[in-house]
């Protein structure tokens, strides 16, 4: 991966792709896809951020939209969903760690909100 600068934008257009077989992003390469991203927070092999909304219909709303993304781009978070709050946790378990495709769906989170 080059050390150019990348938006949530950038990775909003990619895909996932699969991670057999592949490895974990270093720590400075994490760093960089995070800070294309707004709000959401590393700690160590996961990325995690809540959102927050008015009620339990906006929450499921949410959680139902997740759903359809995570199902095409073939890549699933862990959700904790409340009445009005999802936090949202991605990790690629195949590498043991963080990959690409955490930060594109992360992404792709943030947009089903914009």
């Amino acid at each position: 991966m080059a050390s150019t600068t990348i938006t949530a934008s950038d990775l909003r257009e990619k895909r996932c792709q699969g991670c057999e077989g592949g490895s974990a992003l270093s720590s400075v390469q994490a760093g960089l896809l995070l800070s294309a991203l707004d709000g959401w927070q590393s700690s160590g092999k996961e990325i995690s951020k809540t959102y927050k909304f008015k009620n339990y219909y906006e929450t499921m709303a949410f959680v139902n939209g997740l759903a359809f993304v995570s199902h095409r781009e073939n890549h699933h978070p862990d959700l904790l969903v409340t009445y009005n709050k999802c936090e949202v946790r991605y990790s690629s378990h195949e590498v043991g760690g963080l990959s690409e495709n955490d930060f594109i769906c992360a992404a792709k989170a943030d947009g089903l909100l914009a």
